[in-house]
């Protein structure tokens, strides 16, 4: 008969048996808590609707947390544990990737955290929302910037009536009938795909569906499918202008979040093992990165002087409109452009309780050019997605600050379109992003 070990004894064994097993690599050791990560996500969905913009994971994953939802309580405990977790694993010398995953799961639990609290209950101001939930501080601007640039546009509007009025005239001779929509947005699409395609490698199989829908917050959508296939819907309550084709053709598909999408899962998902990447949480870090990238991958493909000139030369004609004006239409809205931050002070002020929803849209109106329609709009949007409105503006500057720091400035397109790339087969997230 074996002799049996006293407690001590067997004490001291374990130990021994402890030391001499290997440590797992902080890869391993990440990968054992992914699963869990997925499943906490997962968990969020069910009392946020909004919350899993994607997931392509394992159904038997899904279906055990909608068999069994976690309460709020337990998802924010859950979370909290994953970061204690993640705080033991010494990724020092790691390779850089590994690096920047163990950044990205710690802010996306610490950023789910939050989003818990705010669906409990808690309130934040829209600053502090912003920091919380997407890890970047978005600056602030007075009237007075939005209004040097309306006056610079006043004089490219002349005519009689408000500002707001003008240029809702001016825009109206550059909408794309409904008959030839499809046809437009076909053509940028296709222009955009080849562009990409000549940078970026991507699956043989890669492809998306675009649908035309109606009664929703936002003008166009990517719901991601998996294995490279993603679903648009390109929103049609409200006219569509000329320069909508490619800023959705490119921010919706090429080199966009389609794109972005395709190269996490063949890189990451499918390449590496990392389950993490198999779901994407909407009210999170990963958010500013894509909607960043896909806004700043519009002038990668496009940049301007090529798209006045695929706009004129293909993209008028398409829709019936006079190439002669293109031109003078990218003046206008390059000036335009510069207005693009007004819609976070609106969005400020609103949420901070300083407006309620009617002074926001007329805000808007009156610092944006909204059309009230289109103001109104935009307010239900802030009212469904909050201060996520940071994500375009404020993303799309520091992915380009990002990229031409790597040295893909203008005049080196190649490098800009490798540094781009690179940025959306990877796990960087907007703290990791700065250049200083």
């Amino acid at each position: 008969m074996p002799r049996r070990l006293s407690v001590p004894a067997l004490v001291l064994t374990l130990m021994i048996v402890a030391a001499c097993r290997p440590t797992p690599s902080p890869v391993d050791q990440m990968n054992d808590l992914a699963q869990s990560y997925v499943k906490l996500v997962l968990a969020v969905g069910q009392h946020d609707d909004n919350y899993v913009d994607a997931y392509y994971g394992p159904e038997a994953w899904k279906k055990e947390v909608e068999a069994n939802p976690p309460s709020l309580d337990s998802i924010a405990v859950g979370a909290q544990l994953l970061i204690g977790r993640l705080a033991n694993i010494d990724v020092t010398g790691a390779e850089e990737i590994v690096r920047l995953r163990h950044d990205y799961l710690t802010k996306q639990l610490q950023s789910m955290v939050t989003r818990v609290e705010m669906l409990q209950g808690k309130r934040l101001s829209f600053d502090e929302e912003a920091k919380a939930l997407y890890d970047a501080a978005p600056p602030t601007y007075p009237e007075s910037h939005f209004q040097e640039i309306l006056d610079k546009l006043a004089k490219l509007l002349p005519g009689d009536g408000p500002l707001v009025e003008r240029y809702a005239r001016f825009k109206a001779d550059f909408i794309i009938p409904k008959a030839r929509l499809d046809t437009v947005f076909s053509a940028a699409i296709a222009e955009a795909r080849r562009r990409t395609r000549r940078h970026i490698t991507l699956p043989d199989s890669e492809n998306f569906v675009v649908e035309y829908v109606t009664d929703k917050p936002w003008s166009g959508y990517n719901w991601y499918q998996g294995h490279a296939h993603s679903l648009i819907q390109v929103n049609t309550d409200l006219p569509i202008y000329i320069d909508r084709a490619i800023d959705l053709a490119a921010h919706e598909g090429y080199p966009g979040h389609h794109v972005y999408n395709a190269l996490l899962e063949q890189h990451l998902v499918r390449g590496r093992g990392w389950a993490e990447f198999s779901i994407y949480p909407l009210f999170s870090p990963q958010s500013l990165i894509a909607e960043g990238s896909a806004n700043y991958g519009i002038d990668v493909a496009f940049p301007h002087d090529d798209r006045v000139a695929f706009e004129r030369d293909v993209l008028f004609p398409l829709a019936g409109l006079d190439p002669a004006r293109a031109e003078a239409f990218n003046d206008v809205q390059d000036l335009f452009a510069k207005l693009s931050y007004a819609g976070n002070e609106a969005a400020r002020h609103y949420l901070n309780g300083d407006i309620d929803a009617e002074q926001a849209a007329q805000w808007l109106a009156a610092y944006a050019l909204m059309p009230i329609d289109r103001a109104r709009q935009r307010v239900r949007f802030i009212d469904r997605y909050r201060s996520y409105v940071i994500n375009y503006n404020l993303g799309r500057d520091m992915v380009r600050d990002f990229v031409e720091a790597g040295g893909g400035t203008t005049d080196h397109p190649e490098r800009r379109w490798e540094v781009f790339k690179q940025l959306l087969s990877s796990p960087r997230l907007p703290s990791g992003l700065s250049t200083k």
